[in-house]
């Protein structure tokens, strides 16, 4: 009898990934707030919500929970990293950084560089993004582009469960810092099959989700799934899309996207962060100058706007970029030739 995938959600991949590098290296500490939780009924630790979920239980030593003090447990991060150790500090929401980027722009990033190279700090920040889940303004962010900025930083944003693990590996035994972006809805959104081994993937290393010789369609995190739905709805109407998951932002693959860019001659960059100043601009502003003779039309952003995230449901979910909006964008680079064959 044929033994069926196994399929692990976004969460639980993340989870997996933890305890096997708990397991395989005892320097890997994991802390943070709600990594460990409360006792349950029958006495045990380990009842946290997330990721870190039951880890406690089984790393004791390893895991634990620090005070609601951001600066104070991601310095610590910093030091124990430097001193030795890996450790994975969960800040939970990203908008929680602007308590801690003293640690994380002037310590954790420029250490290594500020001492020769005699010292490195092998740490990885995880933290929470995005919209979808009705937190308000603060707690909805995509500020990845604030990090990705930074020189010093590995800044990675997986979109799917079974690079989610393997990602996550790569960052904990990365000697540079890493900043590990998690969207909120695809904790329990995105599920697929997941290998049961200990793997890595590069870091630095964008993936071809869908192939296609009309436009290019590179998209971030969560946006990734719409983009494929813009496909969809694309292929529909006779027009190939290709899409491109970067997965990780800093170190950014360009050479993926310039071979799609070469090959489609269009490009549409989806984001859901703020459109100003951010990966969306930089891959669009990087593209037109490396090849913009390959360009046949202008390169189009489709990002959330340049606002505070709204609480009302309504506005939260107009506020994000979602496949039609995709596929508008994708219609403005298109010959008006093309457009009225496909419709």
């Amino acid at each position: 009898m044929t033994q069926s995938p196994r399929v692990l959600s976004y969460l639980d991949a993340l989870n997996e990934a933890l305890a096997l590098e708990m397991a395989a290296d005892p320097s890997v500490v994991v802390f943070g707030e709600d990594n460990v939780g409360g006792h349950g009924c029958d006495g045990t630790m380990g009842h946290a919500w997330g990721p870190t979920r039951g880890l406690h239980n089984q790393f004791p030593k390893q895991i634990f929970d620090a005070p609601i003090t951001e600066a104070a447990f991601v310095g610590a991060a910093v030091g124990a990293a430097a001193t030795g150790l890996r450790p994975v500090a969960d800040l939970l929401f990203v908008d929680f950084a602007g308590v801690c980027f003293d640690q994380i722009l002037n310590q954790a990033a420029k250490l290594r560089y500020m001492v020769g190279g005699k010292a490195k700090v092998p740490m990885v920040l995880r933290a929470m993004w995005g919209t979808g889940m009705r937190r308000g303004a603060q707690h909805s962010q995509a500020l990845y582009s604030l990090f990705t900025h930074i020189p010093g930083l590995k800044v990675v944003a997986p979109s799917n469960p079974v690079d989610a693990k393997g990602l996550l590996a790569s960052a904990i035994q990365d000697d540079d810092p890493v900043i590990f972006f998690e969207h909120k809805l695809l904790y329990f959104g995105s599920r697929g099959v997941v290998p049961e081994e200990r793997y890595t993937i590069p870091i630095g290393e964008a993936k071809v989700v869908r192939e296609g010789g009309d436009v290019t369609i590179v998209a971030v995190g969560r946006m990734v799934n719409e983009a494929l739905g813009a496909a969809e709805k694309l292929a529909a109407e006779g027009i190939q899309a290709e899409v491109i998951d970067p997965r990780t932002l800093s170190p950014f693959d360009f050479d993926t996207v310039y071979a799609s860019v070469e090959k489609t001659s269009r490009l549409v960059v989806v984001d859901e962060s703020s459109p100003r100043c951010s990966i969306a601009t930089d891959i669009a502003g990087t593209v037109a100058e490396n090849r913009f003779a390959s360009l046949s039309a202008a390169v189009r952003t489709v990002t959330g706007p340049h606002a505070p995230v709204p609480f009302s449901p309504v506005l939260e979910d107009a506020f994000a970029p979602n496949a039609d909006k995709i596929v508008d964008a994708v219609r403005s680079t298109l010959p008006s030739s093309v457009i009225s064959k496909a419709s």
